[in-house]
Parts: structure tokens; C-alpha cells; sequence
């Protein structure tokens, strides 16, 4: 209990003094530690950046017996404290024997915790009295290549390492590294592998399917971009100007020849809505292709289908789509003219280049399909399975009658990413060169070598390939050869001739390929171009842009563009419809018609420059059996109209009853599909019946005689007044006349001569004679109706009679 309570409570003097002992005692190992902490660790405590070595240039990137080697670079102290007593190493390890070994070293270049290599020391290193925090120093170390201590021929890290102290490490210590490999081959190898570096000349689309309306169809830029690529420092001019003085295989897209050509003329570039600029780039197009035409002139030439299509693509989610596989042979049959035309070589189109290599079955067959029977892959993708020792040639027979060129993948991936720093290039030509060395070391078995980079290389990727290149033709172990001859290699027996499956294509590629969607607003495009050039009378005005449109919406460089993809292709097809509008035909309105038959007119507009034909149109009734067209229930008939020009078609109609009828105007083509918008209106018949015409008819008939009867009658009285000579009375008044009575003969007599209404024999035969001439004056016409009374009789009158005519 008293323990209890002592322990409890404060302790006592003799308590105290026994646990600070142990406290002290136990505490003295951990003192011992952290006072040898800086001595145990002195690499380690550097490994935090503190200072950062850029290797800028290694020259010669292979060296061989005689040579002195230069390396220079720039040192820069990341750190806050300055680093005093600091020189600038150069160090070699251990030889490197295999390619994977090549890899791994080449993961953790800057790291201090691999092994840092022997110091070649004496005067071959470079000093610093000070190197304050965040200055960067440059450095440049020559060395004869016989002090490396360099043993047998192969591939020797390197490495450029920077040591000092500063007041926290009072000790010289490495506080910086910078690793790359050395390919040492001191002498013409044996055996020289035979390597093929394809260079290509490839870039994204740049044309629209717009054309200007004149005869030079002026066309449309989709922006100015490719103005800047071929201009003196632009990536393609740079691609030009380094791959003329390499033994290279060049590999081009013809629609960028196209393109380029296209700019020597007339052109405009596509602003907001529909509004363009002028094109101002002839010049920059005329001497980049001038000098392309000198830079091939005895290369050899691979011509890849118009606007490079994506062949994965259309393996994986176009064969479905009635005719995608068209068009890629379309832009198969069009690139060696292209080519030809514009550069004046033959080019070879029996290449087929999928993206990145990457094949399964499917790619293979759509690859061939079109005409290729050689198909570059890589060997990330066509994997060996044999178990050789070193790396077959590329040659590949896989069935068929095709050849599966396989491209390295470590020499083809060798200039991806950021090269646009000195060191990162540096360091990338290195590991080619290397990789290179390596294989080329496995075996004394002649092989032929294919490298496919990237497609479109960026300006600095193109100086590091071409610098490769360089030192590849000026090495002791590698010699150029073309693809052609690549091909033609006696294949390994050893080497794999399986192709992958589909499951083993990479994901990464397939998220990038243009869906099927996209194939099936192609193929919607191309049925509207197929039903809007029969009527044409210049097709190839509309179906060559509007073909190559075709081909440039499938193209490799839309991956990872999807919405531009889609724009483009949107694009495409709205500027066909645009065209297509322009042949319709005019909106009507409500006609009316009276009496059993009419003719209505209908009016096709064009609004093209250039003429149609081979256009049927057709006109039909709904209801028929009120309203019949040329006696049918519908009629055709051609069409053909001018450029800007509108051309009415007449149909003749018949009605059968009263009412209204809709009619249908529809153009069709000659093999019976549909062309534009129909158009229809309403056609109302007011007939005019028979019998209400027989009765307006037979009023009008009775109008006619009734008159003519009157005009006769009125003739003929007038004329028997002037033979009776009626004249004034003897009051002067005119004596109306009255009717006399005929008398008998038994009436006259000698005593009744000179009474009125008497006669004698003279003037009878006088009024005879005058009646005579005003019946001749008084002909009937042939038109006349038949007089409604009898003949007149032909005996002599008596005396006095009249006779109403």
C-alpha cells in the first residue's frame, strides 16, 4: 500500500534520479544514430533535385576508334543554399547486353540511387567555385573516346553527374545525374543490319467540300493552318527540308498534295457563317511543292489512300454500313494519280498503314480489301511467340497472298512526346541509337528492319528523328534500305506469323475511332450525291469535291477530335443539300379551271451554274375520276433546264365533275428516285354541263335568225317603196302605206286605167323587174340559217299584189 501510494503520489528524490538515468541510457542509441545520419547517407540526403544536369548534345552519338567525344550540357542548382567545390563528371558502367536492359536503365535517368557508373576523372571534368541557388551554369567536356576505358563493341551507360557541398553537407557528395546510353562500335560491323525509316508527310484535313461557281471552282479552307505548316519553319517545311538529305522511305497522304496544289491557285478560307477571305499563300505552296518534287525525285515514294482513312475504324464499326468499303477504294485509285500529277513520280499503293501498327483480323481484311496486300504493324501488336533470342526481320507472310511488314516498336516510339528541350532530344536519339546497336549485336543473321514513327511528327520530333537518322547512316552497324526491298526479305522461319485477335486490340485506340454513326451520315451523304449527279450535265464538278469530302471525313486525323469529326461531316452534307435545293421546283398556288379540259403549267427553277438534265417530272391527281392528267390518274414528262434558268412543263387535264382536286408535283429522276421536296396544290373545276350548253346554244341560234329575218323584211319593203314611188302627198306629208285588196279581173277595164291602185301592162313588168333585182341584191349565205317559210311562188302576180319575201 505504501508503494502504491508513493507511486501514486510525488515521487521520491531517489525515484526521480533512477528514471532520468534510464531515460539518459535509453535515449543514447538514438543520439548515436542521428549524429552518424550525414555520414551513413551522404547520396541519399542529395536525393531531393537539388541540383538538375541538362545533357544539350553528345557528339558524335557513336563513336568509334579515334574519336573524341564532346559533351556539353548545363548544370542548375535547385536548391536554397549554394553548392561550393562543384565539377561537372562524366562516368561509365557496366555494358548493357540486352534491349529490355536498355529500357530499365532508361525509366530513372536522374536517379541518384541507381548506380552512378565509374568518374573518368583526371582533367576531363569541368569545375565551379560556386554554384549559387537557381543559377544555371553551361558546361562542355571533350574527351578522347580511348580514356572511356570502353571494352568490347556494344551499348555502355552514361552518364554527366554533378558533385559538391553545400553548408548543411559539408561534403562532397553527387547531387545531381543525368544518364543516357553510349552504342560504341569501334568498327564496321560483320553483319549490318538493313533498316528502313519511313519519313511522313502527312497532316490533318484542310478542305472543305465548298467550290466557287466559276469555272476555276475556287476552293474553300477550312482555316489557314496549312499555310503555316508548309511556310519556312513550319513542321511540314521542316519535315521537307530534313528528309531531302536522308535515305529515307517517304510515306504521303495525296490529299495533302492536293491541298497544297490547290493553294498555288485561287483559294478562300472559311470565316464565320458563310462568309470567306482570300487565300495569300501561293507562293509559300508553289516553292513547297517545287522543292518536295526535288526531294523525292529518287526516293522512293509510298502513297497512302486519299486523306489517310482510319483503317481500324472502318474495320471495327463502318463494314456494317452499306458501301464505307467503297470509298476507302475510291481513295485508293485516286492517290497514285495524285501523286503522279502533282509530284511527277510513280508511287507504290500497295501499302496499307493502320494507326500505331495495331492490326487484328478484321484490319487486315479491310486493309486488303481495297488492293494492299502489305500491311505495316508493329511489333507491340504482332507480339513473337517463338521464343527467338533476337529481333526477325519484318517480313511476315501471313495468308492471303499478304505480307505483314512489322515495324520495331522501340526504334518507332523512340521521338514521341516533348522533344522541344535539347536534353530531351539528346537523350531520345541516344536510346535509338542504342536500341539500334543492341539489336543489331543479338545475332550475326542478316535482318531487315522497318521504323514507322509517329504519323504526324511535330517540328522538334522531326529534328531528333533526322538527327538519328544521321548517325544511324554514318554508324559502323546499321545501312539503309527501302520498304520495298524490306518486303521482299527472306521472312524468319521463327519468327510469328499469327495475328491478334480483336480482344487484343488496344482500348486506348479503339475509344479514339470515329463511331458508327459517322459511317452512316457518310453513307446518307454519298446516296445524296449519287441521286443529285444523274441529273447533271458536268458531274465532275460536284462529284470530285464532294468525293474527296467523302474520303477526308474517314480520315486517321480526326482521332481524338470527335466533335471537330462531326462538324466536318455536318458540314459536308448541309452544303450538298444547299445544292440539291437549288433544282425544285415553284410553289403554286390554287389554280381554277372551266370546262371540261385545261392545260396547267409547272415551273422548275435552277439556280446552279451549270445545266440539268435526265429529270422527269410528274404530275398527278389525287382524284382521278374528277380529274384526269393527260388521261391518266398521273403523266410525266422530261425535263431539262439551263443554269440560272426556269423552264415551265404544260399538262393537259380533262374534268369529269365540278369540285376541287389536290395535284402532286414531284421530280424524279430517270431510274425513278425521288429528286426535291413535292409540291402540291389544289386545282378547282367549274365545268360548264352539256345540256345547259345545248340550251345557251339554241338561244342563241334563235337571236340569230329572229334578226336576220327582221334585217331582210325591212330591205325588201324599202325597196318596193322606191318602185311605187311613194313619196309626200299633196300636203306634203309622206302617204303611209296601206294593203291592197286584190282585184278580180273581172274589175278592170279600160274606164279604171288612172285610178289608184291600178296599173297598166308597162308598170307591171317594171315593178316585176325591180322586186327581181332587190331578191339578187340579197343572196343567202352558206352560214344563214334555212329560211322558216315556203318558197316563194314563181307565176306572175296580179295587179297590185304583194308578196312578203
Amino acid at each position: 500500500m505504501a508503494e502504491a501510494a508513493d507511486f501514486q503520489g510525488t515521487p521520491s528524490p531517489a525515484r526521480r534520479w533512477l528514471r532520468r538515468t534510464g531515460a539518459l541510457l535509453a535515449g543514447a542509441p538514438l543520439l548515436a544514430a542521428l549524429v552518424q545520419l550525414p555520414a551513413a547517407v551522404p547520396a541519399q540526403a542529395a536525393d531531393s533535385d537539388t541540383v538538375s544536369v541538362a545533357l544539350d548534345s553528345l557528339s558524335p552519338s557513336a563513336p568509334s576508334d579515334g574519336d573524341t567525344l564532346t559533351v556539353s550540357g548545363t548544370v542548375t542548382n535547385n536548391g536554397k543554399q549554394a553548392v561550393t567545390g562543384a565539377h561537372v563528371d562524366l562516368r561509365v558502367g557496366s555494358q548493357l547486353s540486352t534491349r529490355s536492359a536498355i529500357d530499365s536503365a532508361a525509366r530513372h535517368p536522374d536517379d541518384l540511387q541507381s548506380s552512378l557508373g565509374t568518374a573518368v576523372g583526371g582533367k576531363y571534368t569541368e569545375d565551379f567555385d560556386s554554384l549559387p541557388s537557381g543559377v544555371a551554369e553551361h558546361f562542355s567536356i571533350s574527351v578522347p573516346v580511348d580514356k572511356l576505358d570502353l571494352g568490347q563493341d556494344g551499348v555502355y551507360p552514361f552518364g554527366v553527374s554533378l558533385s559538391g557541398q553545400t553548408s548543411a553537407q559539408p561534403w562532397d557528395q553527387v547531387l545531381g545525374i543525368q544518364r543516357t546510353f553510349l552504342p560504341w562500335q569501334s568498327s564496321e560491323a560483320d553483319t549490318r543490319t538493313r533498316t528502313t525509316f519511313l519519313w511522313p508527310l502527312i497532316s490533318t484535313v484542310h478542305v472543305t467540300a465548298k467550290t466557287g461557281a466559276g469555272e476555276l471552282q475556287t476552293p474553300v479552307f477550312l482555316n489557314d493552318d496549312l499555310a503555316k505548316e508548309i511556310s519556312p519553319g513550319g513542321r511540314l517545311a521542316q519535315m521537307l527540308a530534313l528528309g531531302k538529305d536522308l535515305d529515307v522511305t517517304w510515306v504521303i497522304d495525296p490529299d495533302l498534295l492536293a491541298s497544297v496544289d490547290a493553294m498555288t491557285r485561287s483559294y478562300r478560307i472559311q470565316g464565320a457563317g458563310d462568309s470567306t477571305t482570300a487565300g495569300t499563300h501561293q507562293a509559300v505552296a508553289k516553292q513547297f511543292l517545287a522543292d518536295l518534287q526535288d526531294a523525292v525525285a529518287d526516293k522512293e515514294v509510298v502513297a497512302l489512300p486519299f486523306a489517310d482513312p482510319d483503317l481500324a475504324a472502318l474495320a471495327h464499326n463502318g463494314t456494317s454500313v452499306t458501301g464505307s468499303l467503297s470509298h476507302l477504294k475510291d481513295a485508293t485509285d485516286v492517290a497514285a494519280t495524285t501523286v503522279e500529277t502533282v509530284l511527277h513520280v510513280t508511287p507504290s499503293t500497295d501499302f496499307a498503314w493502320p494507326v500505331n501498327g495495331a492490326v487484328d483480323p478484321s484490319i487486315i481484311k479491310v486493309a486488303t480489301s481495297a488492293g494492299a496486300d502489305k500491311v505495316i504493324a508493329r511489333s507491340d501488336s504482332v507480339q513473337e511467340t517463338g521464343g527467338l533470342s533476337y529481333t526477325p526481320s519484318a517480313a511476315r507472310p501471313i495468308g492471303g497472298g499478304t505480307t505483314a511488314v512489322v515495324a520495331d516498336a522501340r526504334l518507332s516510339t523512340a521521338f514521341q512526346g516533348d522533344l522541344t528541350k535539347a536534353d530531351a532530344t539528346t537523350l531520345a536519339v541516344q536510346r535509338f541509337l542504342a536500341q539500334s546497336l543492341a539489336l543489331n549485336t543479338q545475332t550475326d543473321k542478316e535482318r531487315s528492319i522497318v521504323v514507322a514513327p509517329q504519323r504526324m511528327p511535330s517540328a522538334s520530333q522531326a529534328q531528333a528523328m533526322a538527327t538519328a537518322i544521321t548517325a544511324l547512316q554514318d554508324g559502323n552497324w546499321s545501312q539503309s534500305q527501302d520498304l520495298a526491298a524490306a518486303t521482299k526479305d527472306k521472312p524468319d522461319p521463327g519468327a510469328t506469323t499469327k495475328i491478334p485477335s480483336s480482344s487484343a486490340y488496344p482500348s486506348s485506340l479503339r475509344k479514339q475511332e470515329l463511331p458508327r454513326t459517322a459511317f452512316e451520315q457518310i453513307a446518307r451523304t454519298q446516296d445524296k450525291l449519287d441521286n443529285f449527279q444523274v441529273i447533271l450535265t458536268n458531274q465532275s464538278r460536284v462529284v470530285t469535291p464532294f468525293g474527296r469530302a467523302i474520303n477526308r471525313e474517314m480520315s486517321t486525323s480526326w482521332r481524338g477530335g470527335g466533335s471537330e469529326a462531326d462538324s466536318f461531316r455536318t458540314s459536308v452534307e448541309s452544303w450538298l443539300d444547299s445544292l440539291t435545293d437549288q433544282v425544285k421546283l415553284i410553289d403554286k398556288s390554287e389554280t381554277k379551271l372551266s370546262g371540261r379540259s385545261a392545260t396547267i403549267p409547272v415551273t422548275v427553277q435552277n439556280n446552279l451554274v451549270q445545266g440539268v438534265d435526265h429529270l422527269v417530272l410528274r404530275l398527278t391527281s389525287t382524284m382521278p375520276t374528277r380529274l384526269e392528267i393527260g388521261g391518266k390518274a398521273y403523266y410525266e414528262q422530261p425535263v431539262a433546264v439551263s443554269g440560272g434558268h426556269t423552264q415551265s412543263v404544260k399538262f393537259s387535264t380533262s374534268a369529269n365533275a365540278n369540285g376541287r382536286v389536290a395535284v402532286i408535283a414531284q421530280l424524279y429522276t430517270e431510274d425513278g428516285q425521288e429528286y426535291g421536296a413535292p409540291v402540291q396544290f389544289d386545282v378547282k373545276v367549274t365545268e360548264v354541263t352539256p345540256t345547259v350548253m345545248l340550251v345557251i346554244g339554241g338561244g342563241v341560234l334563235l337571236l340569230v335568225l329572229a334578226g336576220f329575218r327582221m334585217y331582210t323584211q325591212r330591205k325588201r319593203a324599202a325597196a318596193r317603196r322606191a318602185e311605187e314611188g311613194d313619196g309626200p302627198d299633196e300636203a306634203g306629208e309622206d302617204t303611209p302605206e296601206t294593203p291592197q285588196t286584190p282585184e278580180t279581173p273581172e274589175a278592170k277595164g279600160p274606164e279604171d286605167t288612172g285610178r289608184p291602185g291600178n296599173s297598166d301592162p308597162h308598170e307591171d313588168r317594171l315593178q316585176k323587174e325591180s322586186e327581181a333585182r332587190s331578191g339578187a341584191d340579197d343572196p343567202e349565205q352558206p352560214s344563214d340559217p334555212t329560211p322558216d317559210t315556203a318558197p316563194e311562188s314563181a307565176d306572175p302576180s296580179g295587179t297590185g299584189e304583194r308578196v312578203d319575201r
